[in-house]
């Protein structure tokens, strides 16, 4: 199957109490960075992979994530009548990326139940599903390697993290073997947030997946695990352990990710994409410099 017929799913769904109050009316998804919603960094990772079609997940209070993919015709006559091009290409970009979908979770049930509401969407079709908190840098591309290699072996595919093991408890992490013929690892276990002395590894999943549709009918009968919600890593953990199937593999990415789900880390993140940037960071670098001699 190529790239170009698979869909992709966005859970965004969650309530985003971590950044309160400024979520109390805004989606976590719609926060700043830099000058793009973190949401819009994620639908362009699947867009430069070749997905044009994309799913998201929304709940409640959650209009703002689809009016931001829609056209604003009034916005961009004015921008136009100006001859502010720049800032009208970038308004018209966000609405021409893919072809954008949303259905609504209803109750937050976790990550599994957000992926089962993807099925009358997606079909009978692999997928590959994209966390909002889990920025890629576009300069370190990882989709495409997860969908090469979900092509290559039928498998279901997941990124891979090396973390220091005293963070494992926040992430699901991975019993790993090597995969013969390739960089990528065979995942023999999955552990949603373990205590560190459980953890099999301190090889964290981030948040990219490459499923077959077989995760569905698992789902579907997934009982609810840690904080009582249906967890995706419940459902691959048995495809990861079924004799008969092709199993669960790892891509281990050892690129530029930035956290927006964590406070600290979505400032982190802000001030490293803006120290990038040619347009910002000849001025901003020089001020971070005079900024840290002063702490």
């Amino acid at each position: 199957m190529g790239t170009q017929k698979m869909k992709a799913v966005i859970p965004a769904a969650g309530l985003g109490t971590r950044f309160l109050p400024a979520t109390k009316a805004m989606p976590k998804e719609m926060l700043p960075v830099v000058d793009k919603p973190a949401i819009q960094y994620v639908v362009e990772e699947a867009a430069s992979a070749g997905i044009d079609d994309i799913l998201v997940i929304i709940g409640r209070n959650k209009n703002a994530i689809s009016n931001h993919f829609d056209s604003v015709p009034e916005l961009e006559v004015k921008l136009m009548e100006k001859g502010d091009t720049g800032r009208l290409a970038r308004v018209v970009q966000s609405s021409d990326l893919a072809d954008i979908h949303f259905v609504r979770q209803g109750e937050p049930k976790g990550l599994g139940h957000a992926v089962l509401r993807a099925r009358t969407h997606v079909g009978d079709s692999s997928f590959a599903v994209l966390l909002g908190d889990d920025l890629i840098d576009e300069r370190d591309p990882l989709l495409t390697a997860m969908i090469a290699e979900h092509e290559r072996t039928g498998a279901a595919v997941i990124a891979l993290m090396e973390v220091d093991p005293a963070n494992i408890h926040m992430y699901g992490a991975a019993a790993v073997e090597p995969l013969e013929g390739s960089d990528a690892v065979r995942v023999t276990g999955l552990v949603e947030k373990p205590a560190q002395e459980d953890a099999p590894s301190n090889l964290a999943i981030i948040g990219r997946y490459v499923l077959p549709a077989s995760i569905f009918e698992v789902l579907e009968r997934t009982e609810p695990g840690k904080g009582g919600e249906i967890q995706l890593t419940d459902a691959l953990q048995e495809l990861a352990t079924r004799p008969d199937g092709p199993g669960v593999v790892g891509v281990t990415f050892r690129g530029r990710r930035y956290d927006t789900g964590d406070r600290v880390d979505y400032i982190k993140a802000i001030v490293q994409l803006a120290s990038d940037r040619e347009d910002l960071g000849p001025e901003l670098r020089p001020w971070l410099k005079e900024f840290a001699e002063r702490l």
